[in-house]
């Protein structure tokens, strides 16, 4: 290990592949800042040529839960950021983390402390009223054995060096300076033999072979004190060599706050399920946030393995915008293929529209797919959209609709009836000549004919064009409908 004296630096591995990891937490949902640093860890070992790993930090038995651990690998693999091996368990771990630390302990790198809660708890009052920053200042620090007292508990700390500085090349921040004196002797070992996070990241990162650790800028700080470990244990046995760091900025709200509920920090599955979002667009708008290529905004898959380097992220926090997120879902939704449109929206339509069934109505839902996903910027729009196709008679209609079929309207609907009764072909440009035809012989505007037809076919004010609805609904079920609302 360097000594108290040294200045440190962390550099890149010297050789090797690229081994990048994303290590979550499962104590809630994969939160959508979560999901873009995967992305970027994903991204950059593909870039590379490297391996992209996942690692469920479960050390926190009384918060994570199986629940959990199942909806960030569910969010992860509908992103296509599932990892390339199995992933490791933090957890399962533990005797692996607490033998690195009394390798440390025995060769002097750490000490074990006997302060107890009430002396911290002073200590840091008597900081507090005195206005100076708290530092442990253990005097356990340099004792020896003979010094121990004998069966009282005690938690191990690292011996973290307390002159010079250490300096981080960071591949986003660019280079970061600690006064070695600014870092404390922090806790390795709970009292009770359990290994800490701080101890247990570096542990794993190294049995994992990680080189490159891309993370939220909020963990800059532990950066300096994970290097304290890390340079311990090549001390002692070599071999661990600093890992090339790139901390991201936090996403903020679109009001520069930091990203909360109110701004749509939701988890992954709450854009797929609730909003009906498509994995390719939220990929696309996570890859956008504090990274671009030009002024590209639709990046595909390929062409983001292409172009990025965690190098080009921005320095400073990303702002959510839900309103251009859905705007690139629309964009998705328009290029996707109509039968894999049909069967997302299936089980959207089926809890909205009890006429629909699957077994019954794909066929119709698939063709309807070009006209449909035209106006709409969401799945959810796309199953609100379709549930015309499926209403059963009689229609029930929105108040605006009803308001369209006056006594006038309900006339011109029962000649629009008797003309279409005789139509042969039942095409949409068939219907189109054969509406704007009737619209010429009366002397009205088309609207007058396809505003009232479009509130007896689809119970609505909006819908895709009319003759389209004609020609999904097709001949009988049209003239039906239309009867039912003909004087």
């Amino acid at each position: 290990m360097a000594s108290a004296t040294d200045t440190i630096s962390a550099g890149s591995p010297t050789t090797g592949k690229v081994v990048t990891r994303f290590a979550p937490s499962p104590t809630g949902f994969l939160h959508i800042g979560g999901a873009r640093t995967a992305l970027f860890n994903w991204l950059y070992a593909r870039h590379h040529g490297g391996t992209y790993l996942l690692r469920i930090e479960d050390t926190d038995r009384a918060r994570s839960t199986d629940a959990a651990i199942e909806a960030i690998f569910d969010g992860l693999n509908w992103l296509g950021l599932g990892g390339d091996e199995e992933p490791v368990f933090q957890f399962a771990r533990s005797e692996r983390h607490a033998a690195v630390a009394h390798q440390m302990l025995d060769a002097g790198h750490a000490y074990r402390c006997y302060l107890t809660q009430e002396e911290l708890a002073a200590r840091r009052e008597q900081a507090q009223a005195e206005r100076r920053p708290f530092r442990i200042d253990s005097e356990w620090r340099d004792a020896g054995a003979d010094q121990w007292p004998e069966g009282q508990p005690y938690v191990v700390r690292m011996k973290s060096p307390r002159d010079g500085e250490t300096t981080i090349d960071d591949k986003v921040q660019g280079s970061i300076t600690v006064q070695n004196s600014e870092l404390d002797d922090f806790v390795i070992l709970r009292s009770d033999g359990t290994p800490t996070y701080m101890l247990a990241v570096v542990v794993d990162d190294h049995d994992m072979g990680v080189t490159h650790v891309i993370r939220g800028d909020d963990h800059i700080n532990n950066a300096f004190r994970q290097l304290v470990v890390i340079r311990a244990m090549d001390a002692i046995e070599g071999g661990w060599p600093d890992p090339v760091y790139g901390h991201i900025p936090l996403i903020h709200g679109a009001d520069g706050a930091k990203l909360s509920k109110r701004h749509g920090a939701l988890g992954v599955d709450a854009y797929r399920d609730e909003m009906g979002l498509l994995p390719e667009a939220v990929f696309n708008y996570l890859l956008r946030l504090g990274w671009g290529h030009g002024d590209e905004e639709i990046i595909s898959r390929e062409q983001a393995v292409e172009w990025f380097d965690i190098g080009d992220v921005n320095k400073g926090a990303s702002r959510f915008d839900i309103k251009k997120l859905l705007n690139l879902n629309g964009h998705y939704i328009r290029e996707a293929d109509d039968a894999l449109l049909a069967a997302l929206v299936a089980p959207k339509l089926a809890k909205i529209e009890p006429g629909f069934d699957a077994a019954l109505g794909m066929d119709l839902l698939t063709q309807a797919m070009p006209v449909l996903k035209v106006r709409a910027a969401d799945l959810n729009e796309l199953a609100t959209g379709a549930v015309f196709l499926f209403a059963r008679r009689p229609l029930p209609m929105v108040e605006k609709a009803a308001a369209l079929l006056t006594d006038d309207a309900r006339a011109i609907l029962g000649k629009v009836l008797s003309r279409l009764a005789g139509e042969n072909g039942w095409t949409t440009e068939g219907l189109e000549a054969t509406v704007k035809q009737m619209a010429e012989e009366l002397g009205i505007g088309l609207g007058k004919i396809a505003q009232p037809l479009r509130a007896s076919l689809t119970g609505q004010t909006t819908s895709p064009g009319i003759f389209d609805v004609l020609a999904l609904l097709g001949k009988d079920e049209s003239l039906a409908r239309i009867g039912d609302s003909a004087a």
